[in-house]
């Protein structure tokens, strides 16, 4: 009753809009637990990938079979192809954007279940293991690309909450699909993956695409034509991928010592899908009684001393503490993949632009970083510079390259030697009266004095909030629209075209034109007056 009396205080007088009660909006966990058919088909995806590509080892074939050439080459194999894949979709979704356009399941499901084969071909044929491993892993590396692009444009043409809940518990069933396949007798679990467990999420894919609006514009959308659309989510969004990254690259480190020990790869699978079933349950948890904002750029800050200091102490402690680790690590790794698939999602929704294209970006980055790592590390352990052990050699190599992605996230020399004003910069006022150098310059652009002291502030240009923003942003609390969305809620209420907002937020006109269509829905308004009146009486 209260929650009710609270919702009814922010209906203003003498309006008759239907505002949808916060009561409704609200799910438990458990409501929001119960998957759909996205979900569950993103849910056993997650969980038989993990069997065969996740962790780089496989926990349902035979120990005697994963010596550390072949986990070594089916990994190098795999994780080349997957990392070149994302490239080859970022950079043919931008020039050739027909393809991205359909569903290719069976394309995908076709390039993924040879993998399997091949892998499965290598226990039997002793003289073609190797070859077969390799085979093996990169079609595994390009079918699970597939899939994970077909996901990605699923979660992100769909709306905000509806996408995030089927991601989110889709990763987590993910984790619980994955130890229940522990319950299935190892001989038969390798057969099973190919024959029953691809059709069944193939075929999940595939019901979800003939749901898909594919007049949407980030689907109908002609990159070349809006170039500088592109390019402003790429200089918004480099320094998020490149904070996956640097997490992915510690964990590919970390994969290197898994490797030598198909037990320790085992275990590390096991907590990496416990790290995700954790991190799903909290966002979920915390959803379901607050807004939640999630910065990918803020949460590396807090993980980055984590990190640096991690690998300090690798050559200092026990092979205890490297195993628990990499099993860390690989949680952790694993909770910024379901984060980055968020903001890919909302990236596409907001500035309209393709899903293939943004999300393969920012997985060219995470995953060829992750791919760096783990080649790195393990060469590092191979190799002893001058006394120093080998851990430690990795150790340093890691702290190194953290060292310079974050130098180079935080703006590198270009933020350095940018003239900032900082409460801790030390002021040295020019020797040289400003007169003589700003008047002729003030002069030639008609500025008179009274401005250039600072006497007249351009009101379009001031940063204190009106009353409309203020209204505005009342609108978004109680309706739940995104910042987005409010975003161009403001502009259409100061009476902006649609051409104007396209120009001002850097998207195409279609995207401002669907933004509208959502927000109207959402407001259950038809036209601009009445939003106009809606504003007015908030």
């Amino acid at each position: 009753m209260g929650d009710a009396h609270r919702v009814a205080g922010l209906v203003p007088q003498g309006v008759c809009y239907a505002l949808p009660m916060q009561i409704a909006r609200r799910k438990s966990l458990l409501q929001m637990m119960v998957p759909n058919v996205a979900s569950l088909g993103y849910a056993l995806f997650l969980a038989i990938n993990a069997a065969g590509v996740w962790g780089g080892v496989f926990p349902f074939l035979p120990f005697e079979f994963q010596t550390r050439t072949i986990v070594f080459w089916f990994f190098f194999a795999q994780s080349v192809t997957f990392s070149l894949s994302y490239v080859v979709s970022c950079v043919g979704s931008y020039f050739l954007p027909g393809p991205t356009r359909t569903f290719l399941v069976k394309l995908t499901s076709a390039i993924y279940f040879a993998g399997w084969c091949a892998l499965i071909a290598a226990i039997y044929v002793d003289a073609l293991a190797l070859p077969f491993v390799c085979i093996g892993g990169a079609l595994l590396g390009l079918g699970s690309t597939g899939f994970y692009m077909l996901w990605q444009r699923l979660f992100a043409s769909q709306d905000a909450d509806a996408g995030n809940v089927s991601l989110l518990v889709g990763s987590a069933w993910g984790a619980v699909f994955y130890f229940a396949l522990y319950l299935i007798p190892q001989a038969v679990t390798a057969y099973l993956i190919p024959l029953v467990f691809l059709p069944l999420f193939g075929l999940c894919v595939t019901l979800c695409s003939r749901t898909i609006n594919a007049e949407q514009p980030m689907f109908a959308d002609v990159p070349q034509e809006h170039p500088q659309v592109y390019r402003q989510a790429l200089g918004d969004h480099w320094r998020g991928a490149l904070c996956v990254g640097a997490v992915g690259f510690c964990a590919g480190v970390m994969r290197s010592v898994a490797v030598a020990e198909p037990t320790l790869g085992i275990y590390v699978n096991v907590l990496s899908m416990a790290g995700m079933l954790i991190a799903a349950i909290i966002v979920l948890w915390l959803w379901t009684l607050k807004d939640v904002r999630l910065s990918i750029t803020d949460t590396y800050r807090v993980v980055f001393p984590f990190l640096i200091t991690s690998m300090v102490l690798l050559p200092l402690l026990s092979d205890e503490y490297a195993r628990w680790l990499a099993a860390i690590l690989y949680a952790v790794y694993s909770a910024y993949i379901m984060l980055m698939m968020m903001q890919c999602a909302q990236i596409s929704r907001d500035r309209g632009i393709n899903p293939v294209f943004i999300y393969g970006f920012f997985g060219a980055i995470v995953y060829a970083l992750h791919s760096i790592g783990f080649l790195g590390g393990t060469f590092a352990e191979d190799v002893r510079v001058m006394g120093v052990d080998p851990l430690a050699v990795v150790a340093l190599v890691a702290i190194w390259a953290l060292g310079l992605m974050h130098f180079v996230g935080s703006g590198g020399f270009t933020s350095a030697l940018s003239r900032q004003d900082s409460p801790e910069a030390i002021e040295l006022v020019a020797l040289r009266l400003v007169e003589d150098v700003e008047a002729p310059a003030l002069a030639a652009a008609g500025v008179g004095s009274s401005e250039a002291a600072g006497g007249v502030v351009d009101p379009q240009r001031a940063d204190t909030p009106d009353r409309i923003a203020a209204q505005a942003q009342r609108i978004r609390d109680h309706y739940r629209l995104s910042a987005r969305e409010a975003e161009v809620m403001e502009l259409l209420a100061r009476g902006n075209s649609v051409a104007r907002i396209a120009e001002v937020l850097v998207v195409s006109e279609n995207t401002i034109r669907t933004h509208s269509k959502r927000i109207y829905a959402k407001l259950s308004i038809h036209k601009r007056q009445e939003l106009v009146d809606l504003v007015e009486s908030f």
